[in-house]
């Protein structure tokens, strides 16, 4: 039996709702203005492609430690595209991993971003039952 996740999301009224999570963090999900919200939150879907974000983020930083890789920055860039029939959903994904420093060890960052996409991270498997994912490498020195 896997580890079971709970969490509250409450009516705040209108079209906004707070979340929990485990962390002890709540976040604001509203509707945009076209949708009856006041955008006063975090859009459900766009918070999907953090989440994907997040995750293989997690498990670069890890391994950029682990791996002791001089990087100075690095952020992920995530282009999704959303179908256009109802219910809508992410059916392509791309991820730009995006390192900054002088000192790049390309194969190494490149091997930390395989072991995430492939092997670590649970979110992307998720992605994965549902859309085409696509992984791009940009080093900036």
């Amino acid at each position: 039996m896997g580890t079971t996740n709970h969490i509250s999301t409450k009516w705040l009224g209108n079209m906004a709702f707070e979340s929990n999570n485990p962390s002890g963090h709540t976040l604001r999900i509203d509707a945009g203005p076209d949708d009856g919200g006041e955008g006063s939150g975090f859009r459900p879907k766009a918070l999907m492609l953090s989440s994907l974000a997040g995750c293989s983020g997690l498990d670069v930083a890890s391994l950029i430690k682990k791996m002791k890789l001089e990087v100075d920055d690095f952020h992920i860039e995530t282009i999704a595209n959303l179908t256009d029939e109802h219910p809508k959903y992410y059916d392509q994904v791309t991820l730009e991993y995006h390192f900054h420093g002088s000192n790049l060890n390309e194969d190494k960052l490149q091997k930390a971003v395989d072991l995430s996409v492939e092997k670590y991270c649970g979110v992307m498997e998720m992605f994965r039952r549902f859309a085409e994912i696509e992984v791009k490498l940009v080093f900036h020195s």
